[in-house]
């Protein structure tokens, strides 16, 4: 019987390697230095994701710079729009109201027993409860503007404390007027003397320092819109290099990945430059658009608004030096002087040589206001004068022409009466004053409604800008991060195949 060989025997199975012993914090530190040592952007699939990262954190940058600046646009216009600018412009309205009381109880101490000159006894009292009531809130304004300014405050507190001795020295006045019944224009001592320290009170101290809150906190508001308008400008600059920064980082990841896989280009990464572009393009034009639209705000607007105001204070004022001028004649000259400082300070007509007196400021007044066009270099200055240097034709340009006919038919009428009052024709004037034998109160009536009107065009400029302004920020709190996401959204789903290649 044969015998079959023996099956070979099985070859031995090599030894099992020893398990890695290598403790885990030795191992993350070793890819830490791999990190460092910045190995891993020998890889196709490192370099790709560092392509990545530098791309979405410039994004985030963009991101950032444009939340800042849109976050500026806002404050600027919330400043000059809504918050200290029409505050402001309110605190004018305290000038005014001063201005306007003491020239109300002039009228009433001038007509004496006769109630029915002027617009009567009965409405000009009203009217001064009027302009009291604007005062007190104007002055409300303007402790609210003044915020921890502990010096603006102090002359906000002198204001409100000199009006109440303001009121009390008055209704002595008018109390002693009414007790001694006399004629329009004949005004007794004692009377005057009551008189004399109210009005000096309201000259001397009160308008003063009301004219100075509404010039400090205009300056305030002005340098607060400098402020912004200039982070809203240096934030447009930032946005544009960010953006520029975005693209190019976007347009080098995919010639790289052009290069790399020769392949066309990628769809998502070319829609992500696309929007970044879109986002950086319409980033900084509403930031141009937005400070435009402020600056229309501030200059044909607030500026002008505020300087018609003092205009039209002034002017109210200077039409009461005219019933003072006539009621108090021991100070008929320091009236007619204050009359002529307050109308040169309306419109000041280049008079050459000439003395400046009312007699020469009447004549260069009808020469250069009278051949002025709107359009035209203005050939005279004061309040007016900025105006007219400002304004084209056009509404606003015919609303001044309007102003100035009817500021020339006042000044005509206040020649006439001190024409009388010098010719010693003291009740003529009175009756010329107190629109008897004149159109001096209709007139003059004209010419505030006038100026009333020009304001309007400046409110409504200053209204649209500030409209435009808060349209062109409305949905920006959600665009710039939906927008950031899209893109970078678009940037991971272009490269996330080419990294799948590597798994």
């Amino acid at each position: 019987m044969t015998m079959s060989p023996a099956p070979p025997a099985p070859a031995p199975r090599p030894p099992a390697p020893p398990p890695d012993r290598t403790p885990a914090g030795t191992q993350r530190g070793g890819r830490l230095r791999t990190f460092v040592r910045g190995r891993w952007l020998k890889t196709i699939p490192g370099r790709i994701r560092a392509h990545v990262v530098l791309c979405v954190a410039a994004l985030v940058a963009l991101l950032a710079v444009l939340t800042v600046a849109i976050g500026n646009a806002r404050d600027s216009v919330e400043t000059i729009g809504h918050d200290a600018g029409p505050q402001v412009v309110a605190t004018g309205t305290l000038y005014f109201a001063l201005s306007d009381m003491d020239a109300q109880v002039s009228s009433i101490l001038l007509i004496g027993r006769e109630h029915g000159l002027g617009i009567g006894y009965d409405e000009t009292l009203r009217v001064y409860e009027k302009r009291r009531g604007e005062a007190d809130a104007a002055a409300v304004q303007a402790a609210q503007l003044a915020g921890r300014d502990p010096a603006l405050r102090r002359t906000v507190q002198e204001v409100l404390d000199g009006l109440g001795r303001y009121e009390r020295l008055v209704g002595q006045a008018m109390q002693l007027d009414a007790q001694s019944n006399h004629a329009p224009g004949e005004t007794p001592p004692q009377v005057l003397d009551a008189y004399r320290q109210a009005t000096d009170l309201m000259r001397l101290q009160l308008l003063p320092k009301a004219y100075n809150i509404t010039l400090d906190t205009g300056a305030n508001v002005r340098q607060s819109y400098e402020t912004k308008r200039s982070a809203v400008l240096t934030g447009r600059t930032w946005v544009a290099l960010t953006g520029l920064l975005v693209l190019l980082l976007l347009i080098a990841t995919q010639l790289y990945l052009v290069r790399t896989f020769r392949r066309v280009l990628n769809p998502a990464l070319v829609l992500a430059t696309l929007a970044a572009v879109v986002l950086t393009a319409v980033g900084a034009g509403l930031l141009t658009a937005h400070a435009g639209h402020i600056r229309t705000a501030k200059e044909d607007g607030f500026d002008s608004i505020l300087q018609l105001s003092r205009a039209r204070a002034i002017s109210h004022s200077a039409f009461g030096d005219e019933s003072r001028y006539l009621l108090d004649p021991g100070r008929a000259d320091t009236y007619e002087q204050t009359y002529l400082d307050k109308s040169l300070s309306v419109i000041y007509p280049d008079l050459g040589d000439k003395p400046v007196n009312l007699e020469n400021y009447y004549a260069g007044l009808e020469q250069k206001a009278g051949a002025y066009r709107p359009g035209q270099t203005s050939p005279f200055l004061g309040f007016f004068g900025d105006e007219a240097r400002t304004v084209d034709r056009g509404r606003e340009g015919d609303a001044l022409a309007r102003t100035l006919t009817a500021y020339r038919t006042v000044q005509r009428n206040d020649a006439r009466m001190r024409q009388l009052a010098s010719a010693g024709n003291r009740a003529g004037a009175v009756d010329l004053r107190m629109g008897r034998t004149s159109n001096a109160i209709r007139d003059f009536d004209a010419y505030d409604a006038a100026l009333s009107s020009l304001t309007a065009v400046h409110q409504d400029a200053f209204d649209k800008a500030i409209r435009d302004a808060d349209g062109g920020l409305r949905g920006w709190n959600a665009v710039p991060p939906a927008a950031a996401a899209v893109i970078a959204a678009l940037i991971i789903a272009g490269v996330r195949p080419r990294l799948a290649e590597f798994r």
